[in-house]
């Protein structure tokens, strides 16, 4: 008995302690939460302990560039998964003012770990003279570099990818995310043939239907009347690219092109849609529908994504099916290996990688990144919730 005793003692007095851990934990955590410095610094402290740096990769091969940085090819070293890294120059980003729609893709990208046609973020991170993006490796290469090769796809083909951008853009706006750069050159196809949409620099966020903004971007060709005209506009404009785009893989051009810029302009602003062989009538249904000029009757004006999937043009498709990816791809890219890049312009994969993107200005190598190295992008810097962690 006394043994019995002695030891249903201990496990009060064990069950006491483990309460008063827990409840000191909790009240910790409290403070925590409620102190917004200390919540600063801690966050500081797991993305410090976290984050990724330069030094843990092996930069292999360029495979894009852009008016801010390059896109490499790069390996991690600690488990040799491959990784597509955007490097994006601070000072080009200020220079021109831009820190803002930085911030805005990095806001967009960790919106979109859960959509199947949207490329994921894995780390964001920065040091003293750059800003780098870890992402998915995506290597069946850009919609364009195909397109430019076959120079038009059949309708079932174009079809299927038009279903996959239209699924990308519906889950986007119900982020109240206007996408606003919709082109061949960011749409990617994977190693399966799928489409994922990536570069998010010219997304705008909290944009709802009621929604409008007036900002002048885009791409030349594909860019609506509205924008054009320096109008609100809301995200209908991303319909409007959609048809454009599929104008483009059904027939080789974008609709409205001309080498001559302002004539090109004076096309999309006046020129009717010109009908042209080749497509079913119910391809061009959806053309015109998301060519209307006016963007309050185009297509998705009234209840946007729910509109395009309830199109004559996409009767065969099963939507649900699409976004498991359970319809097999029409085309599947010629991809060798995880690392293979040939889907990729010789005119990128022939350069050199830069040395720089291991160094800093000082020349001094860079095995850590910094926290935030200036109020211009202020939480950039992201690292995945781990298991570990009690944060």
């Amino acid at each position: 008995n006394a043994v019995k005793e002695t030891v249903s003692l201990y496990e009060l007095e064990n069950s006491k302690f483990i309460k008063q851990r827990r409840t000191g934990l909790h009240e910790f955590i409290q403070r925590i939460v409620s102190h917004p410095q200390l919540l600063h610094f801690f966050h500081k402290m797991f993305l410090l302990y976290f984050s990724a740096k330069p030094t843990d990769f092996d930069f292999l091969k360029v495979i894009g560039k852009g008016s801010f940085g390059k896109v490499l090819l790069a390996k991690r070293k600690h488990d040799g998964k491959y990784y597509a890294i955007k490097i994006l120059q601070k000072r080009v980003i200020l220079n021109r003012r831009e820190q803002k729609h930085i911030m805005a893709e990095r806001n967009v990208l960790l919106k979109n770990v859960k959509h199947p046609f949207l490329v994921g973020l894995h780390y964001s991170f920065q040091t003293t003279d750059k800003l780098y993006f870890v992402l998915d490796f995506i290597n069946g290469g850009e919609l364009f570099f195909h397109l430019q090769k076959e120079r038009t796809f059949p309708e079932p083909r174009a079809k299927f990818y038009i279903a996959e951008m239209a699924s990308a853009l519906g889950y986007l706006h119900s982020l109240n995310i206007v996408y606003r750069d919709l082109k061949p050159e960011n749409i990617l196809l994977d190693h399966e043939g799928h489409i994922i949409l990536t570069d998010f620099g010219l997304c705008k966020e909290g944009i709802s239907l009621t929604d409008t903004t007036s900002t002048f971007c885009g791409t030349p060709e594909y860019l609506a009347p509205e924008v054009l005209r320096k109008q609100p506009y809301d995200n209908t404009v991303d319909w409007w690219c959609l048809g454009s785009v599929l104008y483009e893989m059904l027939f080789g051009l974008p609709p409205f092109y001309s080498r001559d810029t302002h004539e090109m302009y004076d096309n999309i602003l006046h020129k009717p849609l010109v009908m042209r062989p080749g497509a079913s009538s119910a391809a061009w249904s959806i053309l015109q529908a998301l060519l209307e000029k006016d963007g309050t009757h185009r297509l998705g004006s009234r209840d946007d994504f729910n509109e395009i999937k309830a199109h004559a043009f996409f009767a065969s498709i099963n939507w649900d099916d699409l976004e498991q990816k359970k319809i097999p791809p029409p085309f599947t890219p010629n991809v060798s290996s995880p690392c293979d890049i040939s889907n990729f312009d010789p005119e990128f994969t022939d350069e050199m990688v830069p040395n720089s993107v291991c160094w800093s200005p000082e020349h001094s190598i860079v095995n850590a990144s910094v926290m935030e190295a200036d109020d211009a992008f202020l939480g950039f810097s992201y690292a995945p919730p781990s298991d570990d962690s009690f944060l």
